[in-house]
């Protein structure tokens, strides 16, 4: 492990806050040629777990129908740390990153989907959270749901 990582550690609330403030994030998949495919999304803590939304074809869900492991990252950068030496090299960021590995899956059942992409609601347009999800868009939406096995945070300042 890195040192900044040992000595640099976002506790788990800190993480929590980070990923309900972090706007997007980078999801990360496996192609059937073992390269790696990344794609920015929207995403939410729901439950245990962390789920994203999205259309129900697509790069990303047949690379979770072949492999389920994936990687999101969100990072919130704070700004640049100028050195006072005025050396280029010794500019450095101020930042909180979130990296969270695990296995993704399709939900299926309705009642579930729905309370996932209410979390996203919560999470992106609080101000309509109350309104009530059509059936049809419920339906037509993809929902990846990210089982957590490594969950971890860092920043500098």
């Amino acid at each position: 492990m890195q040192n900044r990582m040992k000595t640099h550690q976002l506790q788990e609330a800190e993480i929590k806050a980070l990923m309900d403030r972090c706007p997007v994030g980078v999801l990360a998949t496996v192609n059937t040629d073992g390269t790696p495919y990344c794609v920015p999304v929207h995403f939410a803590r729901h439950k245990d777990a962390v789920v994203v939304h999205g259309l129900p074809a697509g790069q990303k869900i047949e690379n979770i129908k072949a492999n389920p492991s994936v990687c999101l990252s969100a990072y919130e950068m704070q700004g640049l740390i100028l050195p006072e030496s005025k050396n280029p090299c010794s500019t450095n960021t101020a930042y909180m990153s979130v990296i969270i590995k695990g296995k993704a899956s399709l939900l299926e059942d309705f009642a579930e989907k729905k309370a996932a992409l209410m979390s996203i609601v919560t999470k992106y347009t609080p101000q309509l959270a109350e309104n009530e999800m059509p059936e049809k868009a419920v339906k037509a939406t993809a929902v990846i749901k990210i089982e957590i096995e490594e969950l971890t945070g860092k920043y500098y300042s």
